[in-house]
């Protein structure tokens, strides 16, 4: 465990990202992209894709020749699909799946079940009316694309023990309503549903090796077992990767983590990889070095794991992160534009891209 500083972080990853760029670029096909050169090594690689992945002529090119996945970012979570019970607003999945089945790329479907940003109208509801709400928004959703997506992310963040409820769980309207049980019976629902989709478990943090990290990959350990042992489908457990440099970190320590979930016949897919560059120095050249250091250290070892199967970032470019939303600008005080993103806001590679394809051309192949 240790707290990051620039020269810890050259030594462990940037000078090696320095060496092996160059190299790699010399082994590389003309034009090749990450999604090609992680297909070599076993892993699918994607992005999570919104509304300007549509609307911005250039990044929906970058999506095309970059990526082999796309993940739905806001598009079906609960509060966008449904801002009034009697509505359900599938436009904009529709147009991303759409997109993506054009393109031949994967869907990852994001999120169904997630204790955060419930509507006025639902918190309203009595117990029984949110049990209907829970069983009724699982089965239409589901149903609406049976065969269309590859994964489903069907429980989001389960865990934030500042929530101080029993076995660290997430506060929220279906676990006010259910208990933990809720995760299994949204994994059982949608497994009766749909035969072909990959279920999946999401979760944050578990990068971290402080007392949130820790108390997040033992929650995630015991949910494991415990919907195994109940019989419920869980084919993948994805966790995100918003790499937070401020914060301990212990890559080995995480490592181990990943192995414990593989022994338990599980994939593991890191879902929504990024770096909070706060922590870093204001010279941007600097700073995408570090930000470059940090994640070729992360992925050279957790591509080593051969159960990880997908690694996708959220949003491809600086210029869409959601570290840029004016809200968490402001909330954080941040002074500067964030740059956490393999591509700058003129959709041009940066040292990050180097450092992501570097640890993917260092992978055998599973």
């Amino acid at each position: 465990m240790h707290q990051p500083t620039r020269r810890r972080l050259l030594q462990t990853g940037g000078a090696a990202v320095a060496l092996a760029a160059a190299g790699f670029e010399a082994r590389a096909m003309p034009g090749e992209g990450l999604a090609q050169i992680a297909a070599r090594a076993g892993i699918t690689f994607g992005a999570a894709a919104a509304r300007e992945t549509l609307t911005d002529t250039g990044y929906r090119r970058l999506y095309t020749q970059e990526t082999r996945s796309i993940t739905t970012d806001y598009a079906l979570k609960f509060d966008a699909l449904r801002p009034s019970e009697s509505e359900f607003r599938f436009e904009g999945a529709d147009a991303l799946i759409a997109f993506a089945t054009e393109n031949g790329l994967q869907k990852r479907g994001h999120t169904l079940i997630w204790n955060e940003n419930a509507p006025d109208w639902l918190k309203a509801k009595s117990k029984a009316e949110k049990a209907r709400v829970f069983d009724e928004h699982i089965d239409k959703v589901t149903e609406r694309y049976v065969g269309k997506i590859d994964v489903w992310d069907v429980v989001n963040e389960p865990f934030w023990p500042g929530h101080r409820l029993p076995g660290g769980y997430r506060q929220g309207p279906w676990y006010d309503t259910f208990g933990p049980d809720y995760v299994k019976r949204a994994l059982i629902r949608v497994g009766k549903i749909d035969k072909t989709v990959k279920i999946a478990i999401n979760e944050a943090h578990t990068e971290r090796s402080d007392e949130l990290g820790q108390a997040n990959r033992k929650g995630m350990l015991r949910l494991i077992d415990e919907v195994q042992h109940a019989g419920a489908p869980l084919h993948a457990i994805g966790l995100q990767g918003h790499l937070q440099p401020q914060f301990p970190f212990d890559d080995d320590g995480y490592v181990a983590f990943l192995q414990d979930i593989a022994a338990r016949k599980l994939e593991i897919h890191i879902t929504e990889m990024d770096v909070d560059d706060t922590s870093f120095t204001s010279s941007i050249a600097d700073r995408d070095r570090d930000v470059a250091a940090r994640v070729y250290a992360y992925l050279s070892k957790v591509l080593a794991v051969p159960q990880v199967t997908m690694l996708s970032t959220w949003e491809l470019s600086d210029l869409y992160s959601w570290y840029r939303d004016p809200d968490i600008l402001k909330k954080a005080a941040i002074r500067r534009l964030p740059r956490p993103l393999p591509f700058d806001d003129r959709m041009e590679r940066k040292p990050m891209w180097k450092a992501i394809a570097q640890a993917l051309a260092e992978r055998k192949a599973g």
